[in-house]
């Protein structure tokens, strides 16, 4: 597999936060029904996957961090059906902020998902999605490339005002 070299270029949509993300992908509005403002898709189309972010205000209310934060395990436990594994850590970034990382394993759709959030104004969440269908072995490596660009846009992650 064939994959571009990691190059990057930096959100120029306004939105409540701004990261750098892959010059091999589009940005693209969500347009999931119940889609909200600041939903996108980082859309590789070249690779037929995306990264699709979900954000949240949170207000300084802890009880929606709560819920969101339950949310993001609900969703990623929907693919238990056909997991193999599942393995959720806690990173710190570079930057300092930290992340919580979800690894999937089996013959799922996102086999990585994401939230980070500063507590009381901001929550994003990102998943992966691979939008062909194959054995995992055979896209271990595209699943790597695109752990590789989700960690950058983390690591380049800033919440705007």
């Amino acid at each position: 597999m064939d994959l571009p070299k990691h190059t990057y270029r930096k959100l120029t949509e306004s939105h409540p936060y701004s990261f750098e993300y892959s010059e091999h992908a589009v940005i693209e509005p969500d347009t999931f029904g119940q889609a909200e403002p600041h939903w996108i898709i980082v859309h590789y189309p070249e690779l037929k996957s995306r990264i699709q972010f979900t954000y949240k205000p949170l207000n300084g209310n802890l009880d929606k961090l709560t819920r969101h934060i339950d949310d993001a395990y609900k969703l990623a436990a929907k693919h238990h059906v056909k997991a193999t594994s599942q393995e959720e850590r806690v990173v710190q970034l570079k930057s300092g902020k930290r992340v919580v990382l979800i690894d999937i394993e089996g013959e799922v759709p996102s086999h990585f998902q994401f939230y980070i959030t500063d507590t009381s104004q901001h929550y994003l969440r990102g998943a992966v999605y691979l939008m062909e269908p194959s054995l995992n072995d055979s896209l271990r490596p595209l699943i790597n490339y695109l752990k590789d660009d989700c960690m950058h846009i983390l690591e380049t992650l800033t919440w705007n005002k």
